[in-house]
């Protein structure tokens, strides 16, 4: 049994952004933090106040995870981002839609004394004494402080408030896991004051001090226990006086964020629905009943369709049973009153489904076949406009010989680049047919076959991205040049789905995927590696560049890609951590810390350095997953350095002592590419098909009766008969929610105390 939370998020659009440039506009980009821990990072859309993103990303979390953030930047590239504004989304927003939030929001300023993280570890008791009870508060340490100083660290103290007195820490210099273990004591009046409070602050020479984050213990609460200890998250400071915010005038996003809190059962658990679903797609399409997918179909809202083929797709490719689905649902699509040209631009569950296959299936080979266009488009980073009323004019040319371009100039050197890339794009996919993986050329094999049997009139390619010469006209004037190119291209294409259909070959038995790496390299890449102590290959090499690749069994690196022989390797099942590293570290936030074991069993640490912080996330992502089952994974870890005689987060001086920050295994970024999970899907199917047994059985009683198998009034519980496949398919159901009932009530969350 595992409890998990998936987050998934999708930044629409921005509009009415400040401007920040002197240009009089912006060139937005977006951070996602989940509990103010960077996760993912969109693109920037240059010279804009209206900026479009569409970018989706799904993230495993810990269930006792706060809150997300999205902040808002400007990017420059001479100076620091400056921040627009920001939107804070907390845990209980999201549990009060559990179908979702999708809509505007307005950009909040961002407050630095509301910009508060980490946690702090207090014990506080009442002692007896002779002059009667004291009050007193241990100040332990603190973990994941925010950064306030510029060397990407802070130098927090502790001040401790009880009825109108306060006592100060120490300075801890230069860490984010400051170690005080000071005591305070205060003596307790009659009656006594009903708060203490502890506030952390970031000590400055010069400036004003920073607020780091604040706990109030309610002493009332302190008489009936006696004694508290524990972790107590930081809270921003609310009692103090805010001037007003601005908020609107930074304008807003447009966002889609949905929760989804799931308990998944062991396999046993979710056999009998799993393999009632597998029978009705071995058994077909049959005449003269209603088919368990038309019910589904039928009766699925289309806000959930999208959802729901996904985890159908998911299952089947698990058990070996995909075409079969597939062309089951193809069946039934045909079976419907349509023409050739509008067949799947419905938004039905077989549209759905075919979208959803091609994505888990096809992904990679997509990658696999633009990425080097669309990486040499944002490499090269050319103007492009064919548009007159949007081109913008510039001077070209070197110093003392500046002229500028025309408006006919720019946009013939935007048709030859757009040219260029496209010829490439057609050249990389018409190459690619025989690398197409084989379960998507069957899946288009079936679809024309049955295509051609409900139309043998009709020529079974249908028109492809609007391929046709009469739809291909160019809709507005200044696409005409292109039109040359466009129509070679059609004709390209359609020599290449001919080619993908035609090509004949040996299916493998079933076209399943193990729950295991699909691919022998989960991920590769070049990685920067820092210079350590340590006696490994990796480790006591001079800091240079490595091509790293991560398969099932090994972290491997060599010098460059293509090499066969690799100078090294760490086995998976020694990895004992995958972290990020702080800034300060080497003086970048992209850097990443890989714990694991040496031959000679000693604890040894790799420091591996990313381009951004998406690369960091998705490399952090695949580490987790392919090492989430290892029994000796660590629960804390140092996300600084051993330098010298100490490291340098926590300051402590025992080389091997326990680490001062938690590890985040359960955050990953999930991938379309990711192992399959097959009780991950029977849950989520589970859950949906829970909601539907009354629709369902109302659809069975409605399509029979419009078939005129059954006539007659129906009244309660006076309906026909339900068929044995809805039957059990409902006992499935209860048994699930049987099984649900009978868990173990949920682990308590961490201590949050509020102001």
């Amino acid at each position: 049994m595992a409890r998990r939370s998936v987050l998934s998020i999708r930044i629409v659009e921005g509009r009415n952004l400040p401007a920040k440039d002197i240009t009089g506009s912006s060139d937005p980009y977006c951070i996602v933090k989940i509990d103010n821990e960077a996760i993912v990072r969109t693109a920037t859309v240059w010279k804009t106040l209206s900026p479009f993103w569409g970018e989706e990303y799904e993230v495993q979390l810990h269930p006792t995870f706060h809150s997300i953030s999205i902040y808002v930047m400007d990017e420059d590239a001479l100076s620091r981002d400056d921040v627009i504004g920001k939107v804070c989304i907390t845990r209980t927003m999201l549990a009060e839609h559990p179908k979702g939030y999708s809509g505007w929001v307005s950009l909040s300023e961002v407050d630095p004394d509301e910009e508060v993280q980490g946690e702090i570890h207090l014990c506080v008791e009442l002692l007896e004494g002779e002059g009667g009870q004291r009050l007193r508060c241990t100040v332990l340490e603190a973990r994941d402080l925010a950064k306030k100083d510029r060397n990407g660290a802070s130098d927090p103290f502790v001040c401790v408030s009880y009825n109108g007195k306060t006592q100060e820490s120490t300075v801890v210099k230069k860490s984010c896991y400051p170690r005080w273990n000071e005591a305070f004591e205060f003596e307790l009046p009659d009656p006594p004051a009903e708060k203490l409070c502890v506030e952390v602050w970031d000590w400055d020479l010069v400036s004003k001090n920073d607020f780091l984050g604040k706990v109030v213990v309610s002493v009332q609460g302190l008489q009936a226990a006696g004694h508290q200890e524990g972790w107590f998250r930081l809270q921003p400071d609310t009692a103090k006086p805010r001037e007003d915010r601005r908020r609107g005038s930074l304008g807003s996003l447009q966002l889609q964020v949905r929760l989804r809190d799931e308990t998944v059962l062991p396999s046993c658990c979710y056999q009998p629905l799993v393999q009632l679903l597998c029978q009705e797609v071995k058994a077909g399409h049959q005449t003269g009943g209603v088919h368990l997918v038309t019910l589904l179909d039928e009766t699925t809202t289309a806000e959930s369709r999208q959802d729901v083929a996904v985890n159908l797709v998911k299952l089947f490719l698990g058990q070996g049973l995909v075409k079969e689905f597939l062309d089951l649902l193809f069946e039934l699509e045909l079976a419907k009153p349509c023409e050739p040209n509008t067949l799947f631009r419905s938004n039905s569950l077989a549209s759905k489904s075919m979208e959803s296959f091609l994505k888990v299936t096809g992904m990679q080979y997509l990658h696999a076949v633009l990425g080097p266009t669309i990486s040499r488009v944002f490499e090269e980073k050319k103007y492009v406009e064919l548009d007159p009323s949007k081109v913008e004019i510039k001077d070209v040319g070197c110093s003392g010989l500046h002229r500028v371009q025309t408006e006919s100039e720019v946009m013939e050197q935007g048709r030859q680049l757009l040219q260029s890339y496209l010829g490439e794009l057609l050249d990389a996919i018409g190459k690619s047919a025989p690398t197409c993986p084989p379960v998507i050329r069957a899946a288009f094999r079936q679809l024309f076959q049955r295509v051609g049997e409900r139309f043998p009139q009709h020529q079974a390619v249908q028109m492809v991205g609007n391929m046709e010469p009469a739809a291909g006209r160019a809709k507005e004037e200044w696409l005409a040049p292109l039109q040359p190119a466009l129509q070679h291209g059609a004709s390209r294409m359609r020599a290449f789905i001919t080619r993908l259909v035609g090509t004949e070959e040996e299916e493998e038995g079933g076209e399943g995927w193990p729950c295991a790496p699909r691919a022998a390299v989960v991920k590769e890449g070049l990685l920067f590696v820092h210079k350590t102590r340590g006696k490994g290959p990796l480790l006591a090499s001079a800091s240079k560049k490595l091509h790293f690749c991560l398969t099932g069994e090994a972290l491997s690196f060599a010098k460059s890609p293509g090499v066969e022989q690799r100078c090294g390797s760490i086995a998976l099942a020694n990895i004992r951590a995958a972290e990020r590293v702080e800034e300060k570290s080497f003086g970048s936030c992209h850097v990443m810390q890989v714990v694991y074991v040496d031959e000679a069993g000693q604890q040894e640490t790799a420091y591996l350095q990313c381009k951004c912080v998406n690369e960091l996330n998705q490399w952090l992502s695949a580490l987790r997953k392919v090492c989430g089952n290892n029994p000796q994974l660590l629960h804390a870890y140092h996300p600084g350095v051993f330098r010298g005689d100490k490291w340098s987060c926590c300051h402590q001086k025992d080389r091997t002592g326990p680490g001062c920050g938690q590890t985040r295994h359960s955050i990953t970024l999930q991938d379309w590419s990711d192992p399959l999970q097959p009780d991950v899907e029977a849950q989520r199917l589970f859950q949906h098909l829970h909601g539907l047994q009354e629709p369902l059985r109302e659809k069975y009683w409605q399509l029979m009766e419009a078939g005129g198998a059954h006539d007659g009034p129906r009244g309660c519980g006076e309906g026909p008969p339900l068929p044995l496949v809805l039957q059990r398919l409902f006992e499935a159901l209860q048994d699930l929610e049987r099984c649900h009932r009978q868990l173990p009530p949920a682990a308590p969350a961490p201590l949050e105390l509020q102001t």
